[in-house]
């Protein structure tokens, strides 16, 4: 079932069951129930107020093939922004949460540009990471990554940097790219303390913030974005990450914190 697909489906009915190829371990794909649950807040929010900011804690694993609600409760409509909350639940129990800031624009006298993208090699000159079935997450038949810094998972590769391009795989319709889309481009990734470590183990995302440069660029589901994750602190289990994504022409789109547990 496409990306697209399933963002269909959670905006006519906010409860659905993941498909098992968007996997992820025995969980679901962080990157997709965060769309999913975005879908159903942005809903309620008036279209004049884009997303800022969402702060996402997964609380438990999103298993595949069992139902999952996404519920919505806005918390305050100022003159400007709503804050709104969102939980996903299953099996009685909470899985995910998400807060959203959404705010409309305002006259300001601060302007400051973004810094430069960094320089990388042009993505067809980059190795990509195969979907292997049964090697890799079931979730990277739809999502391509394409290395430019540091090194693949279980490398042993100790730089503090990851990154390359990214782009959703397969059959995607050309349509214009959204915050939802953005969220499963950044969160494909995997935690970049993975290549540290020269043999599997797995690693998970805890918490999540996600900050988005308004207006979104104009990009289509089909264009290559560039990202990179660079490492500020790792120890007792647990990594801080701090990581951007442009566009090809080097304009920035969203910036992402990550806090992330890693079992080794």
């Amino acid at each position: 079932m496409r990306f697209c697909d399933l963002l269909d489906a959670v905006r006519r009915q906010p409860e659905l069951s993941v498909p098992a190829e968007w996997g992820q371990g025995r969980a679901s794909f962080g990157g997709l129930v965060a769309a999913l649950q975005y879908e159903v807040m942005r809903a309620k929010v008036p279209a004049e107020r884009p997303v800022r900011s969402l702060a996402i804690t997964f609380v438990g694993p999103v298993e595949p093939e069992v139902p999952v609600s996404f519920e919505v409760e806005v918390l305050r409509e100022g003159k400007a922004v709503s804050q709104v909350l969102g939980r996903a639940t299953q099996n009685g129990q909470v899985v995910t949460l998400m807060q959203g800031s959404f705010g409309g624009s305002r006259t300001s006298e601060v302007a400051v540009d973004a810094q430069p993208a960094p320089q990388m090699k042009h993505w067809d000159d980059c190795q990509e990471l195969p979907y292997i079935k049964g090697v890799t997450p079931e979730f990277m038949r739809h999502l391509a990554m394409r290395w430019s810094v540091g090194g693949m998972p279980f490398t042993g590769n100790k730089s503090r940097d990851m990154g390359g391009w990214v782009r959703l795989r397969g059959d995607v319709p050309e349509e214009p790219v959204n915050e939802s889309h953005l969220l499963a481009l950044v969160d494909a990734w995997p935690p970049a303390l993975l290549p540290f470590l020269s043999k599997p183990a797995p690693g998970s995302t805890l918490t999540w913030t996600v900050e988005f440069v308004q207006p979104l660029r104009d990009l289509t589901t089909l264009d290559w974005c560039k990202y990179l994750a660079q490492i500020e602190y790792a120890a007792d289990g647990y990594g801080h990450v701090a990581a951007k994504l442009w566009s090809a022409e080097g304009e920035l789109i969203a910036m992402s914190r990550q806090t992330v547990t890693i079992f080794a």
